[in-house]
């Protein structure tokens, strides 16, 4: 039997719990991602900090989760956590926990594919964990994730909204419209939701949960509250003492797989398709998408992925997001220019992103990536980021 190997497939999360505040922080377990996984939890902690002022920083307490099992590794990362960050850990203000093996179901040897199961499973087990620790520590909890940015004096923002809303009239309110980041519960809340996470942990993934246990809770539509707080931040990347891009295709970056950029929609010369496959911050501009709009990747060659990200709309105020969209995979490429004669469905996207694990059985040989439009839309439109995680086949 071996522990799971699926945590390179997820970022770090971090909570926030107010004392009023909480923060939660998850390391992933794979040795392979050793570097990834610290480099990425210090660039997360440098920016909560920094983005705090110090009356900010007594109001919130951050909770760091190791979720490695190699001992060596976890005495190195605590030893680094503990040489920069000791003032916080002393006056409690940064804790430090590991889950303990047994926590965690277990995959055979020979088990070639991991179910989306097993992978909704180890996800939603760990938040579960998480959780439940950061009971009765605050008023509030927040869930972010790891590699994120946050926004100047965040702490201040989020009490400011929280001041001007009824306790009782919300069970959710969400700083970012990015997946299961930026997420403010009511700490009073987090046993169940801790229950309910385990009860489905094979079900689905974190973010449904999330949102249906929202929903179960009386409070129908999301809110939104913006400018929005937390955004990622995958171009840039710590390896120790060294600064990788994603474009030297960092541990944890997307990968650069050569292609070309198709496309129906209207476009100027100066934020082209093209700037939609990039690692940097440029971006694709359009405006007025119809239903049936596309923007393709199309590969030079076949390549195995793992792992599809696209991110729309800007991240300072959540504005041009695509409203109806969904990515498909596109397979056995013809023609010149060539193009993929099937397609298969890998998701739809929510808020105007979608970040999507792939199982093998359909990321194999796969030639194109499409982004499509499902509805007309007026007004602009922002395609920040396709992303794609893989290699050639």
């Amino acid at each position: 039997m071996m522990r799971w190997s699926i945590r390179k497939c997820f970022k770090l999360s971090v909570a926030i719990i107010f004392l009023w505040f909480f923060i939660i922080l998850e390391v992933p377990e794979e040795i392979e991602d050793i570097q990834k996984g610290q480099g990425g939890l210090l660039d997360t902690l440098a920016s909560l900090y920094h983005a705090s002022s110090t009356s900010e920083q007594k109001q919130l307490t951050v909770l760091v989760h190791l979720a490695e099992s190699d001992s060596t590794w976890l005495r190195k990362t605590v030893h680094h956590i503990a040489s920069l960050y000791s003032s916080q850990i002393l006056t409690g203000q940064l804790l430090v926990i590991h889950a303990p093996s047994h926590t965690y179901p277990t995959v055979t040897d020979n088990q070639k594919e991991l179910s989306q199961g097993q992978i909704y499973s180890k996800q939603n087990i760990d938040h579960a964990f998480l959780m439940s620790f950061a009971t009765n520590l605050s008023t509030y909890f927040l869930l972010i994730e790891d590699n994120v940015f946050c926004a100047p004096n965040f702490v201040t923002h989020i009490r400011s909204k929280v001041i001007n809303r009824i306790p009782h009239t919300w069970v959710l309110l969400e700083f970012s419209n990015m997946g299961f980041l930026g997420k403010l519960f009511h700490s009073r809340d987090l046993p169940l939701l801790a229950h309910f996470l385990l009860l489905f942990h094979k079900e689905r993934p974190l973010e449904w949960l999330i949102l249906h246990f929202r929903t179960l809770l009386d409070q129908q539509n999301v809110i939104f509250c913006r400018p929005f707080l937390f955004y990622h931040r995958l171009s840039h990347l710590s390896f120790e003492n060294k600064t990788l891009t994603a474009q030297e295709n960092g541990p944890c970056g997307p990968d650069v797989l050569p292609g070309v950029v198709f496309t129906d929609m209207r476009f100027s010369g100066v934020h082209s398709p093209q700037e939609a496959y990039t690692l940097d911050e440029s971006f694709f501009w359009t405006y007025n998408v119809s239903t049936g709009n596309y923007v393709t990747m199309i590969l030079n060659h076949p390549a195995n992925l793992n792992r599809v990200q696209v991110q729309t709309g800007s991240i300072t105020d959540g504005k041009y997001i695509l409203e109806k969209g969904q990515v498909e995979l596109g397979y056995q490429p013809e023609g010149i220019p060539p193009n993929c004669t099937s397609f298969t469905l890998l998701g739809r996207l929510v808020h105007g992103q979608m970040d999507q694990i792939i199982l093998e059985s359909s990321g194999y040989q796969v030639s194109c990536v499409k982004l499509a439009v499902n509805a007309n839309q007026a007004g602009g439109l922002m395609i920040r980021h396709v992303y794609l995680w893989g290699e050639n086949a």
